[in-house]
């Protein structure tokens, strides 16, 4: 949190506004034409902000993703009015199964909400409209989605540290060729693009890494996101209270921020 997802499922993607710093752009496409020309140039960028031979690796084996430029033309979800964003997204469902996951999961919302101050409500909307709960998390290669992205001309400056968080995590361990997500290239339970997650990632489980494919590690990693980015604990989320505002961090659709808003009340029962 722009992409449109599994509707039925009331998925949506997640496009964080606040990016890492950027690197430098290298010529961008838009045909897969160029592509093979254009990885060799960016390598060196990669190489310049840190990446290393697995990452670099990783980068050579990217292919040109259709699927994901195909999404990135088709983008129709955050047009809608708010009555029918919560429709087509399940708002509904999203609510009640997210009523069943707090009582099943009390003492870990609220170990979160100790430690970052983002009640339980919000999270567990958040994980709701990203991938159902975890039930849907993507099914497109992360490091080629995000790589295709930084070549094509629309957005390539957005992309970058992106890309270079991709192929760094790549170097760590915490993600692989193999790894799928969303059609962007975001990852785990509540999607994080790759360079938000290389920052703001967090062990939750203290099993020495951070898997964003782990409940406890992603939603973890979203509190954490939220803190950073201005969260105010014990403050409201409404429209017009202090901590609405952060909501544009995670998504900059005012649809989404609104849906955000209102399940996460409703979840809480407030």
């Amino acid at each position: 949190m722009l992409f449109s997802r599994l509707a039925a499922l009331g998925l949506v993607t997640c496009l964080a506004v606040a990016t890492p710093e950027v690197v430098r752009a290298a010529g961008c496409g838009n045909t897969a034409a160029g592509f093979e020309a254009w990885k060799a140039d960016f390598a060196r960028t990669a190489k310049r902000a840190g990446v290393r031979q697995a990452g670099l690796n990783a980068l050579a084996q990217t292919r040109y993703a259709t699927g994901t430029i195909a999404a990135d033309r088709n983008q129709k979800s955050f047009r809608y009015s708010l009555e029918k964003f919560m429709q087509v997204r399940g708002a509904t469902t999203i609510v009640a199964q997210g009523r069943r996951h707090k009582a099943r999961n009390a003492e870990f919302f609220a170990a979160l909400e100790r430690k970052y101050g983002v009640p339980a409500g919000l999270l567990i909307a958040i994980h709701g409209m990203e991938t159902a709960f975890g039930n849907y998390m993507g099914d497109s290669q992360v490091v080629s989605s995000i790589v295709t992205l930084t070549y094509d001309c629309r957005r390539s400056e957005f992309f970058e540290p992106h890309a270079i968080g991709a192929l760094k995590l790549v170097d760590q361990g915490a993600i692989s060729m193999a790894t799928k997500g969303a059609k962007h290239g975001e990852l785990g339970h509540t999607q994080f693009l790759p360079g938000n997650a290389l920052k703001y990632g967090q062990d939750w489980n203290r099993d020495g890494r951070v898997d964003f494919y782990d409940m406890g590690d992603a939603l973890a990693s979203t509190a954490h996101f939220l803190r950073q980015k201005g969260w105010r604990p014990g403050k409201g989320y409404q429209q017009g209270e202090p901590n609405y505002k952060v909501l544009k961090q995670w998504n900059a659709a005012t649809v989404y921020q609104q849906s955000l808003a209102i399940m996460g009340r409703q979840i809480d029962g407030s």
